[in-house]
């Protein structure tokens, strides 16, 4: 599949099917993430080391790399596991980022330090907007930190709490992007 000048190349987990499916206008809202997972290959190999009896497992929608590309781990029409609460009606894009990377709980290491490069925030608002095309009532773009702020012992201090969830984190250009969303709104909204 391609649309404007991103390809998102399908490499479909093979207990897809195994998600429960839906029609493209129960969904209305797209849920960011950060995989908090240094490399593409090892957020697949969790996704699938994360599989439950039920035969499903954890894993966002899309992914988009560092260099842009987008992967298609599941298809749209179909219910991930990506945020709690939010699975039924949203879609889960995966950004490749090392986040709090090895040691996510560790409370001396809660700010992240990759920054998301500009060719991975590009393809990101393209998809964006492709998206907005192919299901009608996506209205509300969130962080997964917006909507998950379930405190956690840390990994180094059972005493002390850190947040489960900080992603896509502070270093994601998120007014940069939610501008981008609001503009098409407003465009959509003005047709």
């Amino acid at each position: 599949m391609e649309d404007n000048g991103v390809t998102i190349i399908d490499r479909l987990l093979p207990w897809y099917r195994n998600l429960a499916q839906r029609n493209l206008r129960d969904i209305t809202a797209v849920v960011l993430h950060a995989t908090e997972i240094p490399q593409l290959d090892a957020a697949w190999d969790f996704a699938m080391q994360s599989v439950d009896e039920d035969g499903v497992g954890v894993c966002g929608h899309l992914y988009i790399d560092r260099d842009g590309a987008c992967f298609r781990f599941v298809p749209i029409n179909r219910v991930a596991n990506h945020a709690r609460g939010y699975n039924k009606r949203s879609i889960g894009i995966e950004l490749i980022n090392s986040g709090r990377y090895p040691d996510h709980f560790n409370s001396h290491q809660q700010e992240p330090g990759e920054i998301f490069p500009e060719s991975q925030v590009s393809a990101l608002k393209i998809v964006l907007t492709a998206l907005r095309k192919m299901c009608p009532s996506l209205a509300e773009l969130v962080r997964h930190s917006d909507i998950d702020q379930e405190m956690v012992p840390s990994s180094d201090d059972v005493n002390r709490k850190v947040r489960r969830r900080i992603d896509p984190g502070p270093k994601f250009p998120w007014e940069e992007v939610k501008e981008s969303w609001d503009e098409e709104t407003r465009g959509r909204l003005a047709s």
